[in-house]
């Protein structure tokens, strides 16, 4: 069955990235959450899309403990997601304005899975593969996926299993049938984002996709049906 994905959390209802919007998520039907990590000043990995807050400041200047109280470390995240699962994606692109060359939140990242998620209930995702690959790095065991926006079927897939990942994460306009059966025949799973259209989640799970990351987990609950019970 096709996994619904709370992005951000149940982000169209609450604030995106908050402990709030994963609780949320989970009482929606989420069988999984995606959320965004950075890496504060003193080392710390916390859950925010932008390099910046609201106010300008950024966070790789600021302590853990500068922080506003809704921007969750990533152990506060992954308690407030209980048993779903967690796609971790890190934020670190070469243009970002606090990019780590180093990866070094992938030591953070992977010492996390190992005590709240294990390797069974965590993917870890970013646009910058040597990201992800530093995390497999620190634990061989975590699976990583391959997150991308406009590119040729043949080359997300190559790269991704060039980098022994367990996914891809492609942008929804790009995806079709064919990348799908692309995908599947390489051993690769397919997450989708971002889809809030419940006809085309429907179309997406015909397609045999694996995941529909959405801001919208309770449409999507009711388009693929309930989850199985455990």
């Amino acid at each position: 069955m096709t996994l619904v994905i709370a992005h951000r959390g149940a982000s169209a209802a609450f604030p995106e990235n908050t402990v709030e919007a994963f609780k949320a998520a989970r009482e929606m039907g989420a069988d999984w959450v995606e959320l965004d990590v950075r890496r504060s000043a003193d080392g710390v990995a916390v859950v925010h899309h932008d390099a910046h807050l609201s106010d300008g400041r950024m966070i790789g200047d600021l302590a853990a403990d500068e922080l506003p109280g809704y921007v969750p470390s990533l152990a506060e995240a992954l308690e407030a997601c209980g048993p779903m699962g967690v796609n971790i994606e890190i934020k670190n692109l070469p243009d970002d304005p606090d990019f780590d060359g180093e990866n070094l939140v992938a030591d953070a990242v992977a010492g996390l899975i190992d005590a709240y998620l294990g390797p069974e209930r965590a993917l870890v995702s970013s646009f910058n593969v040597d990201a992800a690959d530093a995390v497999r790095a620190a634990d061989p065991s975590v699976p990583t996926a391959f997150l991308y926006g406009f590119l040729d079927p043949a080359q997300a897939v190559g790269r991704a299993r060039a980098h022994q990942m367990a996914a891809i994460h492609p942008f929804d306009p790009c995806v079709d049938a064919g990348l799908v059966r692309r995908a599947h025949d390489a051993g690769l799973a397919v997450n989708v984002w971002t889809v809030n259209d419940p006809d085309r989640m429907a179309d997406l799970v015909a397609m045999g996709v694996d995941g529909i990351i959405t801001d919208t987990p309770d449409v999507a609950r009711a388009v693929i049906g309930p989850a199985p019970r455990p």
